[in-house]
Order: structure tokens, then C-alpha cells, then sequence
């Protein structure tokens, strides 16, 4: 955290919050893609319509695929970049184009090895790589979670569960 300038309570407050959520209580990190038909509907509407979720539903590897092909510097469904790129690390970097940033911002060749960022020195010095990419320290400075929830997440999933980790890391810290 010292590395990436998140050496402040309110900053380090918030990157456990947004860490602890996106790593499942820092208990696994790489993304679970193990949806149902109904959830792959939920999650990622335009992605997934109902008359193809059965054939996408409980197999990982065809999800991410299909839900993260041709964007953030993917292949398209066939080229498995999608599975190969999915969500590692403790803030889950996600995509062929974040990987390669985030490689050269840690020295690590992650689009060869893209499983270093399941190790957990790595998993967390990309989530704070990527913090500190995406200017997250003054957001957390004004005590934004939401505004980082919508760089990390590009939404706000599990916006409540990040604000209930913030409000515990915040009184562990000892933050107003």
C-alpha cells in the first residue's frame, strides 16, 4: 500500500473494502464464473438473452468467453481470451488490455502468465497498481465509495457489502 501512495487511513479504509469484496473476504483470487442460466441473465443481460443461457450455464470457461469477448483488448468467444483474462488478483484486473498495463506497471509478464496474479504478493500489488492507475486515492480521499465502485466494478455490485468492509476497516483504523 505504501508503494502506490494509499498510506492514509481513509485510503487504506476503502482499498480493504473494495479488496475484501472483490476477493470474496480475501478467500479466492480469481473470478468465480460458475452462473446459472437465471444469474447469467441478471448479470449480463446483452451478453446472455435467455434463448442462449442454457448452453453457457454452469461451464466457466464458455461464460467468460462470451461475457468478455471482443472488449477491455479481448479475441473474440473463440480465441479463449475471455477465460484467459478473466478476473485475478484482489481488485480482479479483467481483460487482455489490463493485463498487459498492469504487467508493465509491476515488471511481470502477465499475458504469459496471467495465473501470477492468483499468487497473493502479486494479487495485491496489482489491486493497488490498479488503484493508483485509475486516480482511486482521491476518490477515497472524499470518502467516495461509490464513485470507486463504479471504476472497479463498472457498476455497483455488492455496493452494500463494500460499504459495510469500509465501515469496519474505518473503525479498526480509527477513521471519523
Amino acid at each position: 500500500m505504501q508503494e502506490f501512495e494509499i498510506h492514509y487511513p481513509i485510503r487504506a479504509a476503502a482499498f480493504i473494502a473494495q479488496t475484501a469484496h472483490e476477493s470474496a473476504g480475501y478467500s479466492t483470487f480469481i473470478e468465480n464464473l460458475n452462473y446459472s442460466a437465471e444469474a447469467l441473465t441478471r448479470v449480463w443481460p446483452a451478453r446472455f438473452p435467455k434463448e442462449v443461457t442454457a448452453t453457457y450455464a454452469r461451464n466457466p470457461e464458455k461464460i467468460a468467453n462470451r461475457a468478455y469477448a471482443s472488449r477491455i483488448g479481448n479475441g473474440d468467444e473463440a480465441s479463449g481470451d475471455g477465460w484467459r483474462f478473466r478476473g485475478r488478483g484482489a481488485i480482479q484486473i479483467t481483460g487482455r488490455s489490463n493485463y498487459s498495463a498492469c504487467g508493465t506497471g509491476l515488471g511481470l509478464d502477465l499475458l504469459v502468465s496471467p495465473e501470477l496474479l492468483e499468487q497473493p504478493l502479486h494479487a495485491f500489488r496489482s489491486a493497488a497498481w490498479f488503484w493508483k492507475s485509475r486516480n482511486l486515492n482521491a476518490l477515497a480521499d472524499r470518502d467516495d465509495i461509490v464513485g470507486i465502485t463504479r471504476v472497479i466494478n463498472g457498476g455497483l455490485n455488492g455496493l452494500e457489502d463494500r460499504k459495510n468492509y469500509c465501515d469496519r476497516a474505518k473503525s479498526v483504523l480509527g477513521v471519523a
